[in-house]
C-alpha cells in the first residue's frame, strides 16, 4: 500500500465518523476507560479491535512477536502495570493465533540472530511440554498445540505479576487465554482456570 493512500483513508474514516456522531473525536479525546487489556501478536493479519468487534477506547492493546509476557520485558511489564493498576481493567486477555510465525521459528533449530533471546522464551515452553508435543506426529497439529501452550504459559506469566495478584484480591480481575483461528476467523477460548493457576503458582510466586 502507498503511504499517501493511508492519509486518504484516514480522511475518509474521519468524515464517516463525524457523519454518525459530530462529537465523536471530542468525546474520544476526553480519556479512556477500557475494561480489557489485550496482549496479542504483532502479526499484520491479527488486528485486535477488528477481530473482537470493538471500538476505540474499549480495549487497551499491547502486541509483540508471539504474544509474549517475559518478566524481563519492561514494555510488557509497564503495559500490565498501567492497565491493571491505573486504568483498572477487569480482564487481561492473552491471544495467540494459529500459524504464528514466531512460534514456528522457535520450533526450528536455526540461529536467528537478535531474535534468539526472544524466541528462547517460546522454546522454554516447548521444553516444559516436550513430552506432550513430541507425542503429536502431525507437524501442523504440533505447531498449533504449541501456540495454545504458549498462550497458557503467558497467562501464567501475567498471573505471576504483583499488579494482577493485587487486583485479584481487590476486584477479582480475570485472566483469559484465547487463540485466533486464521482459517475460520473464530476466537477460541482456552478456558484458563485463573483460580487454579493462581493457587498452583502462589507457593513460589506469591507477592505481598
Amino acid at each position: 500500500m502507498e503511504i499517501q493512500k493511508i492519509f486518504e483513508n484516514n480522511q475518509e474514516w474521519v468524515q464517516n465518523k463525524l457523519k454518525v456522531d459530530a462529537n465523536y473525536f471530542e468525546n474520544l479525546s476526553k480519556g479512556q476507560n477500557p475494561t480489557i487489556l489485550y496482549i496479542g501478536c504483532a502479526d499484520s493479519r491479527v488486528t485486535a479491535e477488528e477481530l473482537m468487534g470493538v471500538a476505540p477506547g474499549d480495549v487497551f492493546v499491547h502486541r509483540n512477536i508471539a504474544n509474549m509476557v517475559p518478566n524481563t520485558d519492561l514494555s510488557a511489564m509497564s503495559v500490565i502495570d498501567y492497565a491493571v493498576a491505573h486504568l483498572k481493567v477487569d480482564h487481561v486477555v492473552v491471544c495467540g493465533h494459529y500459524f504464528c510465525g514466531g512460534v514456528k521459528a522457535a520450533m526450528q533449530s536455526q540461529d536467528l540472530g537478535i531474535l534468539n533471546p526472544w524466541l528462547r522464551n517460546i522454546r522454554d515452553v516447548y521444553r516444559i511440554h516436550k513430552d506432550e508435543l513430541s507425542a503429536i506426529s502431525d507437524e501442523e497439529e504440533r505447531y498449533n498445540r504449541l501456540v495454545e501452550l504458549n498462550v497458557q504459559e503467558q497467562c501464567i506469566n501475567v498471573i505471576k505479576t504483583a499488579e494482577v495478584q493485587q487486583a485479584y484480591k481487590e476486584r477479582n480481575i480475570t485472566v483469559h487465554g484465547w487463540v485466533f483461528d486464521i482459517h475460520s476467523g473464530k476466537l477460541i477460548d482456552l478456558k484458563i482456570d485463573f483460580a487454579k493457576v493462581l493457587e498452583d503458582v502462589m507457593e513460589i510466586y506469591r507477592l505481598k
